[in-house]
């Protein structure tokens, strides 16, 4: 399963040096919605990163279908405080790491 990042070239720039091949560089909040309405039907995606910020400005049926994901797991990353990631994994696992 690979790894797929969408957001701002800025953002995807980072994880392209860690040698991530699918990298979606979007402008727009369009071009992003179809960038992830693609990945969550693409089987050989297992991890989607999305800018955390993105995430938020989405459609909430978008949010929702996404936030909702196994397979695909999509994780929201940025610079803001955010429990994505651990409500991922605990979605994922059935455990809470953190506590």
């Amino acid at each position: 399963m690979e790894i797929a990042v969408v957001g701002e070239p800025e953002f995807t720039l980072g994880f392209q040096l860690a040698g991530i091949n699918r990298l979606y560089n979007t402008n727009s909040i369009e071009e992003s919605t179809e960038y992830l309405k693609e990945l969550l039907n693409d089987k050989s995606v297992g991890i989607v990163v999305v800018n955390s910020e993105l995430l938020l400005l989405l459609p909430e049926r978008l949010r929702i279908r996404l936030s909702n994901s196994i397979t695909p797991t999509v994780l929201g990353i940025g610079t803001e405080e955010d429990n994505t990631l651990r409500e991922s994994i605990r979605k994922a696992i059935g455990v809470d790491l953190w506590k």
